[in-house]
C-alpha cells in the first residue's frame, strides 16, 4: 500500500520566472502533514535547479490586515503560509519589457510561490494569526540594505486592489514611505 505524500504542481504567471505551486497535504483526525519544501519534487515541478536555500524566515502576523513589503532583494525566495491566508502582490522590477508588471493572488498552506531575483513582493494578511514563511538564497545584510530595492505598495500606477485599503491596513512607517515605480531604477539581474 502506497503511503500518501506531498505533491507539488507549478503554474506560470504573467511575470516570467514567477511560479505558483499547488501543494497537497495529508490529513487525518489528528490534523495534517505537509512537506513545505522538497527540493527534488519542486525541481521536477519547475523550480529552478540553482535555487539553494541558505536561510528560512517566519513572519508572524497577529492581526488581519497586516501588510508588509514591497521589497526586491538580490536573491530568490520560496514563499508559503503555515497557517492563515494572505493576499500577495508581486511587481517585476527587472530591466526589460515586463518592468512594472503586477501579479496578485491569495495563498494559504496549500499554495507556495517561487519569486526570482528582481521581483518585488509584498503581502496582506486575510486572517489573524497568519504565519508567512519564506526561504531565501542569500543572507539578509545590514551592510547591503541600501542596495535592496523597495517600492511603495500603495502606488496608484500599480493598480493593486488590496482587500483592505493600504491606508486602513497595519503597515510600518518605512513601508508606507517607499518610492513609487516611476522613481525606481530597473534592476539589472543576471
Amino acid at each position: 500500500m502506497a503511503v500518501p505524500t506531498t505533491e507539488f504542481k507549478a503554474y506560470p504567471t504573467g511575470i516570467p520566472g514567477l511560479l505558483v505551486f499547488d501543494v497537497t497535504s495529508i490529513g487525518d483526525d489528528r490534523g495534517w502533514f505537509q512537506e513545505k519544501f522538497h527540493k527534488e519534487k519542486l525541481e521536477a515541478a519547475g523550480l529552478p535547479s540553482g535555487f539553494q536555500v541558505v536561510q528560512t524566515n517566519v513572519s508572524y502576523n497577529k492581526e488581519k490586515g497586516v501588510a508588509r513589503g514591497m521589497h526586491a532583494e538580490p536573491w530568490g525566495k520560496y514563499i508559503s503560509v503555515i497557517s492563515g491566508r494572505a493576499f500577495v502582490a508581486y511587481v517585476d522590477l527587472r530591466k526589460g519589457p515586463t518592468f512594472g508588471q503586477v501579479e496578485t493572488l491569495k495563498i494559504d498552506n496549500n499554495k507556495a510561490v517561487f519569486v526570482p531575483q528582481g521581483i518585488a513582493n509584498s503581502y496582506q494578511t486575510l486572517e489573524s494569526d497568519t504565519y508567512y514563511i519564506y526561504s531565501v538564497t542569500a543572507h539578509w545584510s545590514q551592510e547591503l540594505y541600501d542596495k535592496y530595492v523597495s517600492l511603495n505598495m500603495n502606488d496608484p500606477a500599480l493598480k493593486i486592489r488590496w482587500p483592505i485599503a493600504i491606508e486602513n491596513a497595519i503597515v510600518s512607517e518605512r513601508d508606507r514611505n517607499h518610492p513609487f515605480l516611476k522613481d525606481i531604477k530597473p534592476m539589472d539581474v543576471k
